[in-house]
Parts: C-alpha cells; sequence; structure tokens
C-alpha cells in the first residue's frame, strides 16, 4: 500500500499486541488511517492471545502531528468536514472500548489529535523531547473532540492552558500533569520502559486488569454521543474562509 496513504501494522508477541502507524508528514492522520487504527485497536481488543496492547509511531522524530492538513483543505461540505473530524473520534472511542490497556510510546513531538491519542492511553511514556502542543485555536478551530480525553488525563486547568494558548509545552510541563507516566533520556530507554511495562502487564490476571480498565473510565459513556457531536462543531468551523485560508498557508511546512 502507498505509504502516501499512511500504513498500519499490527504484531502479536508473548501476549502484546503491537500497533504501529506511519505517515510520511510527520506520522500525521488523515481520516482512512485514523479509522485503520481504530479497527486494529479493536481488533487486538477481540483477540484472546493479546493481553495488552502498545500504541506507537514509526520512526524516532514526531510521534503524530495530528490532523492531516492536506485532508483538510480538501474537505468541501459540512458531511466531508463531519466525516473527517469524526476519524478522531471513532480512534478515541476504540481506546476506550478496548478491554485491555492501551500502552502508548510517544518518541517525539505530538500536536493536536497526537495529543489526544496519547491522553486516551491507559499508561503513556515519553522521552524528554515529547514535546505537547494543542494547535487547533491557532488554526481557527478547538480541540473539542479530543478535548474530553485531554482533560479527562491532565484536568480542567491544564487543558485550558493548552488550549488557549496554542504553544508547546515540554515533556516535563506534561509528565508534571498527568498526560506522561515518565519521560525517558533517549528512544532506546523509552523501549525498555514501553517492553518492561507491556510484559509486565502482559503476566497480570486479565479479569483484574479489564475490571480495573472500566473502573478508569467510569464517567465516560456518554462519549460515544459527545465526541461525534464534538466533531459536528469542529466540521461547522473547518469551513470557514478563516480556517480554510490558514490551513492552505500552512500545506507543505
Amino acid at each position: 500500500m502507498s505509504t502516501e496513504l499512511g500504513t498500519v501494522t499490527s504484531t502479536v508477541t508473548n501476549g502484546i499486541g503491537t500497533i504501529c502507524f506511519f505517515h510520511p508528514r510527520s506520522n500525521s492522520l488523515p481520516g482512512a488511517l485514523l479509522r485503520r487504527i481504530a479497527a486494529a485497536i479493536d481488533e487486538a481488543g477481540a483477540d484472546s492471545s493479546v493481553k495488552v496492547v502498545v500504541l506507537k509511531s514509526d520512526g524516532d522524530k514526531a510521534f503524530c502531528a495530528g490532523a492531516s492538513f492536506d485532508e483538510l483543505c480538501a474537505v468541501k461540505n459540512l458531511d466531508e468536514a463531519r466525516y473527517f473530524f469524526s476519524g478522531f473520534a471513532t480512534l478515541i472511542l476504540a481506546m476506550r472500548r478496548c478491554p485491555k490497556f492501551v500502552i502508548c510510546r510517544v518518541q517525539g513531538k505530538t500536536a493536536g489529535g497526537g495529543v489526544g491519542v496519547a491522553a486516551a492511553a491507559d499508561y503513556t511514556l515519553a522521552t524528554k523531547g515529547a514535546s505537547a502542543r494543542l494547535s487547533e485555536l491557532a488554526i481557527g478551530i478547538g480541540p473539542f473532540i479530543i478535548g474530553p480525553a485531554v482533560e479527562r488525563k491532565i484536568g480542567a486547568a491544564a487543558f485550558g492552558e493548552m488550549a488557549i494558548d496554542a504553544d508547546w509545552r515540554d515533556a516535563t510541563w506534561a509528565k508534571a500533569r498527568g498526560l506522561y507516566v515518565e519521560i525517558f533520556e533517549n528512544t532506546a530507554e523509552l523501549d525498555a520502559a514501553v517492553e518492561a511495562m507491556a510484559k509486565k502487564l502482559a503476566g497480570c490476571h486479565e479479569a483484574a486488569m479489564r475490571k480495573l480498565k472500566a473502573v478508569l473510565w467510569e464517567g465516560t459513556d456518554h462519549w460515544p454521543e459527545l465526541l461525534p457531536a464534538r466533531a459536528a462543531i469542529t466540521g461547522e468551523l473547518a469551513l470557514t474562509e478563516f480556517v480554510q485560508k490558514t490551513v492552505a498557508g500552512l500545506q507543505g511546512r
């Protein structure tokens, strides 16, 4: 499959299901790629041989640049806009309903929807270079869809800070507020920590982990309705002249 569309690979080793996504533009996430990642998570959740899921992106640079600007510029009507932005809702909801813990490996910078992915994971580890940014307001929209996941993880005050001031926060800031459990000097140390945690969880009692995940996600039963509604808000804003001009100016950067 052409790498222009991005790739998703899934492997299972010793009870650890690893899902890796890639896109040539800093691991940005077009709608089709988001849905393929979500499908891979659903498959891992239903696979009895998988005890824990590791979600990662390819390479040692950016973890995820967020939404695909090319695809956003191609959106021409509200239905297309809603469908595009609902991709992030689809992925976050898949991570939420997966009965296995999802460990997220963040090896580099993450922006916009990528922050939402890191926040929706049950356990996120990162490098010291994994700065995070909610960039949506800077292009004329807002972190409406990923907002519930980010706020759940770091709290309302920190979410508001990131959403209003769309600038980079370093990994130390993100760790202090709970987005990352721990940060490491380099990807080698990060990978060792991810592997160690995945192996530990793969040996834990499956029923206990399933019930603990359900407890940790209490209060989110309304998300299957909330996130698509937020996608509709974002879609309406995305069609405005302000957003279209701003995003067009950022293409290719």
